[in-house]
């Protein structure tokens, strides 16, 4: 992670789960990841919530013909209690992103899908949500 995402790696996201249907990122509050409230930093809860859907897709992409470009188009959240402790991001969207990516490899058409992906802390609780709208088209030859 330190050479393609030295961001994520610094803030501590680790990835606990990744298989075609769930990925799951953690971060543990650190005092380089905090803001001056004690807990953890917004934009790095971002960064989590986007790569639990972003490992998802390139996962699906992965070694594709043609090979499938992606881009983050859009990004909601919200907050929903204080983000201390210990902070896990699941995503459970990766049937609709693989039937999504096998419409764009077959169509060649731009498509997007709007992800789903939920952080909680130790004691289970949501402390924020996010949904982040991917774009894939598969490139020309």
């Amino acid at each position: 992670m330190l050479g393609n995402l030295p961001a994520a790696y610094f803030s501590g996201l680790k990835v606990d789960v990744l298989n075609e249907q769930q990925a799951v990122v953690s971060l543990q509050q650190k005092w380089f990841n905090k803001n001056p409230f004690n807990s953890i930093y917004f934009a790095v809860l971002s960064m989590a919530a986007e790569m639990s859907t972003g490992l998802l897709s390139m996962g699906h992409i992965y070694k594709r013909t043609p090979a499938i470009s992606m881009l983050v188009t859009k990004i909601e959240g919200s907050f929903t209690k204080k983000a201390t402790g210990k902070i896990l991001f699941t995503c459970n969207d990766g049937d609709a992103v693989n039937k999504l990516i096998e419409h764009a490899t077959l169509s060649g058409e731009a498509v997007s899908i709007t992800c789903h992906s939920t952080g909680r802390n130790e004691q289970d609780e949501i402390i924020a949500e996010f949904y982040i709208t991917w774009s894939f088209k598969a490139r020309s030859k």
